[in-house]
């Protein structure tokens, strides 16, 4: 895989000395109690003369910055990071993947890759988490993998991503019936039979020998990449569903650290346990590398591709309308909006800010008080997407 020149991390750091298919998933709504819980855990200047003759103009370059400017020629900033990426890279669209939070699917492949993590609670008082990954197509294995629901594709829909699930329930089929949303999955959607195949279902796999449970469903990069193919999906990102300024990101040498913001506060602790009461996720912020590291069920949420623990430079947590499906289960979020609000996190210090989605496949936009579009450091970002009336805390 070509691996993303994350150029950044040492200039940063410098600066700022700063849940399910099977076939449970369609009509039966799971509960805690429903999953596998393992036996143990992974723990985780000065002023020139004056002349009179006129210099000559050259393109502006402060020697002092490097880390503004591409370290190699071909090189661009990631949408979903800020970060220093291939050309390539940024103009190939991203994978938007399902991933579990239960502790049976623990640790899982992939998930740490993602620029962008979303999680939000599901039925059955469970979260579950989407991770956008670019540079995805030579992952040798990414999962477990679990199925969606349609806000979850909203999100996707943001990033012009291929959205990838195992199935999902009965709602899901009015997106996955749009013609532009672009999306593999294992099981049909809608349909509550493991042997009903779906778009890609061929691109997902279960280890040899094993058998099938709702711990074990995974793909792969070169699968993806050979069912989109088949699909006919376009590879690179369509003009009329992207916007490539999703975020606003600071410079590197002029980072956002949110000491000049009104009414900041600090937050090295923040704790989402009200909000996704059943894996009760929080995030710990270091000084010295200026991270937020995640845990689930008071352990290390751990990537085993890279056997590192999940941590991000940028954490939201986007308050969030919200009522029940026809069903009376499942759960429905209003994630078109603009009267929402939530918080920012970076740097030990986090301010309120409110958040606008005007459009399916607009970006979320989100704002300090005064009305001024935030500006995300670069590197990784989760959002926690919050059920309205459950708070946050902090400290």
């Amino acid at each position: 895989m070509k691996k993303i020149k994350l150029f950044l991390a040492f200039a940063l750091s410098a600066v700022m000395l700063l849940s399910g298919c099977g076939q449970g998933d369609f009509g039966e709504v799971l509960s805690p109690e429903d999953f596998v819980q393992p036996s143990s855990s992974v723990t985780p200047s000065s002023s020139e003369p004056e002349s009179s003759v006129e210099p000559s103009v050259e393109p502006s370059q402060e020697p002092d910055e490097p880390a503004d400017l591409p370290p190699e020629e071909g090189m661009v900033q990631s949408s979903l990071t800020g970060l220093w990426v291939d050309e390539e890279v940024a103009a190939s669209r991203p994978i938007a993947v399902m991933f579990p939070t239960d502790k049976g699917s623990q640790p899982q492949y992939g998930i740490g890759l993602a620029g962008v993590l979303y999680e939000c609670m599901e039925e059955g008082n469970i979260s579950r988490q989407m991770g956008i990954i670019e540079d995805w197509q030579e992952l040798e294995k990414i999962g477990n993998i679990r199925s969606g629901r349609d806000y979850y594709g909203y999100w996707s829909m943001e990033w012009d991503a291929y959205f990838v699930c195992w199935g999902g329930p009965f709602y899901l089929v009015t997106m996955t019936s749009r013609p532009e949303f672009e999306y593999l999955a294992a099981v049909r959607i809608g349909v509550n039979d493991l042997n009903s195949p779906a778009l890609g279902a061929g691109a997902f796999w279960r280890p040899k020998g094993e058998k099938a449970t709702i711990h074990n469903g995974f793909t792969d990069g070169e699968s993806l990449s050979r069912y989109i193919k088949s699909l006919g999906y376009d590879k690179e990102h369509r003009e009329e569903y992207w916007d490539p300024n999703h975020f606003q990101f600071a410079s590197v040498s002029n980072p956002n650290t949110l000491a000049d913001a009104t009414d900041s506060f600090d937050a090295t602790e923040i704790d989402l346990d009200e909000i996704f009461p059943f894996t009760s996720s929080y995030l710990e912020y270091n000084e010295e590398d200026g991270l937020y590291y995640k845990y689930l069920h008071g352990n290390k949420q751990i990537d085993v591709l890279t056997d590192e623990q999940l941590t991000f430079t940028n954490v939201i947590v986007q308050n969030t309308d919200w009522e029940y499906q026809i069903d009376g289960k499942y759960l429905k979020f209003n994630c078109v909006d603009d009267t929402q609000d939530g918080y920012y996190f970076t740097n030990g210090k986090g301010i309120h800010i409110t958040w606008k989605k005007e459009s399916d496949y607009a970006p979320t936009r989100y704002y300090d008080d005064a009305g001024n579009e935030i500006k995300l450091n670069p590197g990784k970002t989760y959002i926690a997407v919050a059920q309205k009336g459950r708070d946050v805390s902090y400290n």
